[in-house]
C-alpha cells in the first residue's frame, strides 16, 4: 500500500529531530510538509537523505514553505506556475512513483471583514 501522510510542521528547523523519528517509525512512501520556514540554501537535505528519503521544496525565511519528502525520488517537480505567481512558497507538485502530489500550504482565511481574508482569496 503506498501511503502519503501530510504535518504542518510551522517551522522545519525546530521540528525536525521529530520529523526524522517519525520517518524512521512510520516509514510513509510521501510526507508532505507545510509551514517549512526555511530558504531553500538553509533547507535540511543532507538529514533527510541520510534518513532514507528524497526531498523536494519551495521556501523562504521566516514565512511558510512547502515541502514534499518520498522514498523515491521526485519528478516532474513544479514550484513555479505559469498563470499564479506564489512568492510566499505555498506551492509543490511533483510526480512520485507515477502520481501527482500536490503539497499546499492554506493558512486560515481569518474574519470575513479582515484585510487578510480578502488578500487570501486573491
Amino acid at each position: 500500500m503506498f501511503r502519503i501522510a501530510t504535518w504542518n510542521v510551522n517551522s522545519l528547523r525546530v521540528r525536525l529531530p521529530h520529523v526524522l523519528q517519525w520517518l524512521a517509525s512510520e516509514q510513509p512512501d510521501v510526507l508532505a510538509l507545510q509551514e517549512t520556514k526555511l530558504t531553500d540554501e538553509n533547507f535540511p537535505v543532507e538529514e533527510i537523505n541520510n534518513a532514507g528519503y528524497q526531498v523536494s521544496f519551495s521556501g523562504q525565511k521566516t514565512y511558510n514553505g512547502v515541502a514534499t519528502i518520498s522514498k523515491t525520488e521526485a519528478t516532474n517537480i513544479i514550484t513555479d506556475f505559469p498563470k499564479l505567481i506564489d512568492p510566499q512558497r505555498r506551492i509543490l507538485c511533483s510526480n512520485i512513483n507515477n502520481i501527482t502530489v500536490l503539497n499546499l500550504y492554506i493558512p486560515n482565511g481569518s474574519e470575513v471583514d479582515s484585510e487578510k481574508y480578502h488578500y487570501k482569496l486573491e
